[in-house]
Formats: C-alpha cells, sequence, structure tokens
C-alpha cells in the first residue's frame, strides 16, 4: 500500500510541475489596460565619423539646386546585400541616383560651394539647419529646402532570433522592440531578462548594457532603449539550450529521469521497509 501512494505522489507531483506555466517567456507581463510606460529621454541619432548622409537642396531654380547636389555617380552605396536588410529607403533624386557624403576622421564633410563643414554630432535636423543657415547667410540661397538622411546607419542582431544579421535604417528613435521585431523576433529558447547591447563609443571602444523584456519601465529608462548606428545586439541561449551543448546535460531536467529516480527511491525505500519488518 505505501509503495502505491509513494508511486501517486510521485506521479502527481510531475504532473503539476510539467502544468506549470513558464514566467520568462512572455514581454512586459507586468503591464495591464492602461499602464504607461515612460522613456528616459528620446535618443537621436548623431553623426560621427564613417557615416554616409544624403543631403539634398531644393530652391526654387533648379539649377541653382544643381550646384549643391551630388548626382550620376557611379559607386553609390547599394541598399541591400545578401547579409544586409534595409529598414525604410534613403531619399534620391529623380533620376533614382543618389551620391552620399561620407564623414572624415575629423567629422567633416566637404559640400559643395560651402567647402568642409564639420557636423560630427549634430542630428539630421541640426545639419540640415547648419546647411542652410550657411547658404543663406553667404547670400547664395534665399529659400533652401535641405534634407538629410542617413544612409548607412546599421545595426548587429545576433544569437537567438529567427533572422540575424546587419539591418540598415534611416530613421530616429529606432527602440531595441523594433529591432528584435526586425529579426523576426526572439526564439523560444532566447533570454529575454539578458540581452547584451554593445554601443560604439569610437576610438576602438564599446560599452555593454544588459536590458530585460520581462521589465518595460527597466528597459524604457536603459541608455540602449533607443539604439545607435552600429550598436550590437546580442540574444543568449537560455540555459535549456546552453545544457544541450554537453551530453546529457538535460537528463536531470526530463520527467523520465525523475520517474526512474522516484522508481529507484520506492524500490529502496521498499527494501528497507521488508528488512525492518
Amino acid at each position: 500500500m505505501k509503495k502505491h501512494i509513494l508511486g501517486a505522489l510521485s506521479g502527481l507531483a510531475l504532473v503539476l510541475a510539467s502544468c506549470s506555466t513558464p514566467k520568462d517567456i512572455t514581454y512586459f507581463p507586468e503591464l495591464s489596460t492602461g499602464s504607461i510606460v515612460q522613456a528616459e529621454r528620446q535618443l537621436l541619432i548623431r553623426v560621427k565619423p564613417e557615416d554616409k548622409l544624403s543631403i539634398m537642396v531644393n530652391t526654387q531654380d533648379p539649377a541653382l539646386s544643381s550646384l549643391f547636389n551630388l548626382i550620376q555617380v557611379q559607386n553609390r552605396l547599394s541598399g541591400t546585400t545578401s547579409s544586409t536588410n534595409t529598414v525604410g529607403t534613403a531619399s534620391s533624386n529623380s533620376s533614382g541616383q543618389t551620391s552620399y557624403y561620407t564623414v572624415d576622421s575629423a567629422g567633416d564633410i566637404n559640400f559643395p560651394v560651402l567647402g568642409k563643414l564639420h557636423i560630427a554630432g549634430m542630428t539630421r535636423e541640426e545639419i540640415a539647419d547648419y546647411i542652410a543657415g550657411q547658404l543663406v547667410g553667404r547670400d547664395l540661397v534665399k529659400d533652401p529646402i535641405v534634407t538629410v538622411e542617413f544612409a548607412n546607419t546599421g545595426i548587429s542582431i545576433i544569437g537567438e532570433v529567427a533572422s540575424p544579421g546587419r539591418y540598415e535604417f534611416n530613421r530616429d528613435r529606432l527602440t531595441i522592440v523594433d529591432a528584435i521585431a526586425m529579426a523576426g523576433d526572439l526564439k523560444i529558447n532566447g533570454k529575454r531578462e539578458n540581452i547584451l547591447v554593445m554601443r560604439d563609443l569610437g576610438g576602438g571602444r564599446q560599452e555593454a548594457y544588459r536590458v530585460n523584456l520581462l521589465d518595460a519601465q527597466q528597459l524604457a529608462s536603459s541608455p540602449v532603449y533607443y539604439l545607435q548606428q552600429d550598436d550590437i545586439i546580442y540574444v543568449e541561449p537560455n540555459d535549456k539550450t546552453k545544457r544541450e551543448t554537453t551530453p546529457n546535460g538535460n537528463t536531470p531536467f526530463t520527467p523520465a529521469f525523475w520517474m526512474s529516480l522516484a522508481s529507484f527511491g520506492i524500490t529502496i525505500a521498499t527494501l528497507v521497509l521488508t528488512l525492518t519488518r
């Protein structure tokens, strides 16, 4: 009788354990209807050396506009390669060809007529205002409309995501959630509470951050909630996947193992009871 009771209890424990709901799968479980999540600050992308930019100047006189625009170059940046995904498209001229300005190591570009301009650390709007101000201030154009777009602002997403790779984008305020969606979401075995983001600081230096997709407010308060160009996102595998890299690594976590262990315990208990009678 005792043997049957022990067996029933062991089976019940295994059933209850298998029916439990994992707590590390669902994104933002603490949020309910009406919850408000506040980002610490809205981080805009700022230009740095080696960035490529599309800068178009438009005026009421097309001939005058052409003086300030680079067009019809042969070696233009390709939007997509076999290993690169593009989100959005940069602006182009009417012929579909666009030349890009490359920011040099000093943070400068060589702009037609205006010459060398220092734009490192500026946002798109700041660059557009700066160039427009230079054109007006030098009495070159009275009513310029300057449009600035990113051409090679990309991030790398690796690890336990559906589609790892490098993703190009040309927009401000791209969040880490947007980036994960671009990569097809995390795999079921991706570790959601400890995602690594590496941020390029220049000069060969990178700063590491850890973010938790299970806590919405903590995520929104992170400096890497809004991504910058050349950020690297790494989603590490969960413990179960890590154990699979070793022989029998997950054996102690399978129902069969515990059934065998329970059976062995029952056998020992029965033997002890038999010998002590």
